[in-house]
């Protein structure tokens, strides 16, 4: 019987030089598409004032959002999620969303119970 510990696995991971390329590209899409979303959300956040108008709603919506969609795209390329069957996919990222979503829903739930507390306890 062979022991598995002093087998170097490193030497058997060879692909071809056009695997190679592929796989370089794809890093290559995947900073790209993370940068330029990060780079919406500082611009925006550097642009869009804080106020009581409704571009400052929507902002924080847009905001979780990308939040949200940023997560999502990292969990499928650097922990190779993407590269399973769609409903596997769906089955650990669905649960996430609805948690994030509740978790966002508390939030925002509790923060208007907090600002009744003040509103009401100034009077």
């Amino acid at each position: 019987m062979e022991r598995d510990d002093i087998i170097e696995y490193s030497l058997e991971g060879h692909h071809s030089e056009e695997k190679g390329k592929q796989l370089r590209k794809t890093i290559w899409k995947v900073t790209a598409l993370l940068t330029a979303i990060t780079a919406i959300e500082v611009l925006m956040g550097a642009y869009i004032k804080q106020g009581d108008n409704w571009t400052w709603e929507i902002t924080k919506w847009v905001f979780v959002a990308l939040t949200l969609l940023k997560a999502g795209f990292i969990v499928l390329s650097f922990m190779h999620l993407g590269d399973e069957r769609k409903t596997m996919r769906y089955v650990i990222l669905i649960p996430y969303f609805i948690f994030i979503l509740y978790l966002i829903f508390i939030l925002l739930w509790e923060a208007t119970a907090v600002g009744d507390l003040w509103t009401n306890s100034a009077v």
